[in-house]
């Protein structure tokens, strides 16, 4: 009985020093490993699907770091919204509208974090938001029915000025890349983004992002605020 009593304690000694020699993986450290993925993301190309209560809006992303975004939607189609590092265009063709909102210096952190999914949006997450584990370190699938396994996150506000009340990420395991973000406003709507087909590093021009409005299209300047607000 001693000697088995020796032979257990060892195997607990042994045990623990295994599990000592590996890094614990919290969700501030998780967090931090994705943001230091994305800082080697110049561009990415991507299918996104945004989801607002009901509807659902989808299309093509284009991004270039540090603030160039653009989506061109197949649904509704021809609806296009591109921002420049310096302006916000958001075509509405049902209306046949154009809506530009320049964005000033002191605006420039806010809207270069439109996109959540970038270097530039993740460090805002990790400055504004708490992150835990939704389950758990492991990964689970994305859906009930579904065999696509992603790291999840819970991210809480840290104060009662942000826009959501919580977001969720879920992550690739193995790229480390956002797969959907999922977010409650404050108003208790849910807001979803779905990203597919992602694709880094392609050399995206900034070209892109030059957007040439219809001819046709009445034209909305300064929609969201004015540059003395």
């Amino acid at each position: 009985m001693q000697k088995r009593t020796i032979s257990l304690f060892f195997m607990l000694i042994i045990a623990v020093c295994s599990l000592s020699g590996q890094e614990i993986i919290t969700a501030e450290r998780y967090m931090e490993m994705v943001s230091e993925r994305y800082v080697v993301v110049r561009d990415y190309e991507a299918n996104i699907v945004i989801r607002s209560g009901t509807s659902d809006m989808s299309g093509n992303i284009s991004y270039l770091s540090p603030s160039f975004m653009r989506i061109d939607f197949s649904k509704p189609a021809e609806q296009v919204i591109v921002f420049n590092g310096e302006l916000l265009t958001i075509y509405l063709p049902e209306f046949r509208a154009v809506l530009n909102q320049s964005i000033n210096q002191n605006r420039r952190t806010g809207a270069a974090g439109a996109s959540l999914a970038s270097a530039q949006g993740l460090t805002l997450l990790r400055r504004n938001y708490v992150p835990s584990f939704l389950i758990g370190p492991d990964p689970v699938p994305l859906d009930p029915n579904t065999n696509e396994l992603v790291v999840k996150l819970r991210l809480t506000r840290r104060s009662i000025s942000e826009g959501f009340r919580e977001i969720i990420l879920s992550i690739n395991p193995d790229t480390r890349l956002i797969r959907r973000i999922e977010g409650r406003t404050i108003a208790e709507s849910d807001v979803r983004f779905d990203f597919t087909n992602l694709r880094i590093n392609q050399g995206i021009p900034e070209m892109r992002f030059i957007y040439d409005s219809p001819a046709s299209a009445n034209m909305y300047n300064n929609f969201l605020f004015t540059d003395a607000e």
